[in-house]
């Protein structure tokens, strides 16, 4: 791989390292560096789990249909990342390049997601594009606001060690906040087919996602005035293009991401329909059945930090993706509850259940691993660029996750489409359906988290990991 062409004389502004920080001063940045994932972790866990339930079963869209909005929705959210990325690196403001883009975005954001949650009138092609404009409007100014905010990550300090606490708050923040999304969904959705109960649900979200991310803005403040910003970039879009191809550890770093975000939506979007369909949990239980998953994703967050601190984080990436394939395998072997009888409503049901709960548990604590592992290492690749340009890497990372998701995705909702999937409830699915909803729990996405591995085989940690840890707050 050639070598990074040398960056251009860096503008001459005094900055400061979030590291040297103590005391209350630090736990604000930690606190609110963790808001800031929380509202826009909430939209993403509800729109995971739950729009395309909403699509087919109160919109009334077939799967194909509903997976190509989720497609066109995510090729254009694809589309803006680097637009957003080079504009954001390039705003210069008293406040610095980041957070005019949160702050203005904020109140935006939130009135574009709640109406991702309107049913419009008309028949399904109106509403077929109906929720494609609307898509395409929430995704670019979720943009607007967390892709500015994760390049800060970069370059709020240096330290390895904090960048990883960072990252550890940020997705804790929006693990929570997913939590605090599926109790909402539980308590609102206990009809799927009712699109008011969606709307609901939508206009709740988008007042927390504004809320939570100017909470953010004034929590960061004083260190995204003062802290390292990318130099002056001067050259062609090409010239760009080809610095960030040639950095063979980003590249990597992508690879891994895509990968393991790739398994984990599919899982996401397959999870609610696995529930009822396959394992015949009932529709209210299936809600409420998910809440293992995102308490044991903020343990797993936990735990692999303090793995990563000790031993690397690459060992905490090979531990955490053992346990998600482990889950994986489980998930194709687990036998379905005996739908005329309650699920606790005997011995053998009661076994069942807790076989189900027990590997949801394991898929959080694994999958965990996608959350903290790729955006704790993307400093790491960041770092090897002179010019340090964070915002151009972060949006090409979330660039191409976007365009690999979008597919994956449109795959999914054919996938159910071919195997003869209808979504009524209580329809008797055909053994292909069956056959195609466990695949997406199960096989396909260990094999995704095993090539993760593979592309990951002799990244260089080389005792980052030891570097003095920053002084708790």
């Amino acid at each position: 791989m050639s070598a990074l062409p040398a960056a251009p004389q860096a503008i001459n502004v005094a900055t400061s390292d979030a590291a040297d920080l103590r005391g209350r001063s630090r736990l604000r940045l930690l606190l609110a560096y963790g808001l800031g994932d929380a509202g826009t972790g909430m939209a993403a866990s509800l729109i995971g789990f739950y729009l395309f339930i909403f699509y087919t079963a109160a919109a009334g869209l077939p799967a194909w249909m509903a997976g190509l909005v989720l497609m066109l929705a995510r090729l254009w959210d694809a589309i803006n990342d680097p637009i957003v990325g080079w504009l954001s690196d390039k705003t210069r403001t008293p406040w610095g390049p980041r957070l005019p883009w949160l702050i203005g975005s904020a109140l935006p954001l939130g009135i574009a997601m709640a109406l991702m949650w309107w049913l419009p009138p008309g028949d399904l092609w109106v509403r077929f594009w109906v929720f494609v404009a609307i898509s395409v409007l929430a995704n670019s100014l979720y943009t607007c606001v967390n892709l500015p905010y994760a390049a800060l990550a970069a370059e709020l300090t240096t330290n390895v060690n904090l960048r990883t606490r960072l990252n550890t708050s940020r997705f804790t923040g929006s693990i929570i906040a997913g939590l605090v999304g599926i109790v909402l969904g539980g308590l609102l959705l206990r009809d799927h087919d009712n699109p008011a109960n969606y709307w609901r649900m939508g206009v709740f979200s988008g007042l927390i996602i504004t809320v939570c991310t100017l909470l953010c803005a004034w929590g960061i403040a004083p260190m995204a005035r003062q802290c390292q910003q990318p130099t002056s970039e001067r050259g062609s879009t090409r010239r760009l293009l080809k610095r960030v191809g040639g950095n063979g550890r980003f590249l990597r770093v992508l690879g891994l991401y895509l990968l393991l975000w790739c398994a984990l939506q599919i899982m996401q979007t397959a999870a609610l329909i696995f529930l009822p369909v396959v394992m015949h949990v009932p529709e209210g239980w299936s809600n409420w059945i998910l809440l293992p998953f995102q308490i044991s994703t903020l343990v797993g967050l936990q735990i692999w930090t303090s793995v990563s601190h000790r031993q690397g984080r690459i060992r905490a990436l090979h531990w955490g993706a053992g346990l998600w394939i482990t889950s994986c395998v489980g998930a194709m072997l687990l036998i379905p509850l005996d739908a005329a009888i309650a699920p606790l409503g005997s011995l053998d049901n009661g076994l069942r259940l807790a076989a189900l709960v027990g590997v949801i548990l394991l898929v959080g604590l694994g999958a965990s691993t996608a959350y903290l592992i790729p955006w704790s290492l993307l400093p790491d690749a960041i770092d090897a660029d002179p010019e340090k340009p964070a915002g151009q890497y972060s949006a090409w990372m979330v660039f191409t996750q976007k365009i690999c998701i979008s597919f994956a995705l449109f795959f999914f909702g054919n996938l159910m489409s071919f195997s003869g999937y209808v979504a009524s409830r209580g329809m008797l699915q055909p053994d292909s359906a069956l056959l195609a909803i466990r695949l997406c729990m199960g096989i396909i996405p260990a094999v995704l988290v095993v090539l993760g591995l593979v592309v990951m085989r002799r990244w260089p940690e080389k005792g980052l990991h030891l570097q003095p840890h920053p002084t708790a707050p």
